[in-house]
């Protein structure tokens, strides 16, 4: 299960970490390519259970849901806030899942 679980959160590190490059990108908010390489690098130590145990990682998925969710309801736009919250959402829920 672990190497399911792990691959799902690899693929939303370069997920998160992608979508603050774009942020930086496209509206230079520094503060999203700060803030996605930080949460990136948060789950990358705990994939690699160097700072907490692999399951913290959750627990890092469940704020940032919470994160994305606000914003999503403050802007009311799909785009990023709303697409972030999807795809936490759905790597919260693959992780654990039993294929």
């Amino acid at each position: 299960m672990h190497n399911y679980a792990d691959l799902i959160l690899w693929v939303y590190i370069v997920l998160l970490f992608v979508g603050g490059l774009v942020g930086y990108l496209k509206a230079g908010s520094k503060i999203s390519l700060i803030m996605s390489a930080s949460f990136a690098a948060i789950l990358i130590l705990c994939s690699k259970g160097m700072i907490f145990q692999r399951s913290a990682a959750d627990l890092v998925l469940v704020i940032l849901l919470v994160f994305f969710a606000v914003r999503l309801t403050k802007s009311k736009k799909f785009m990023p806030n709303g697409m972030m919250a999807v795809l936490t959402l759905a790597a919260l829920l693959l992780r654990h899942l039993n294929f």
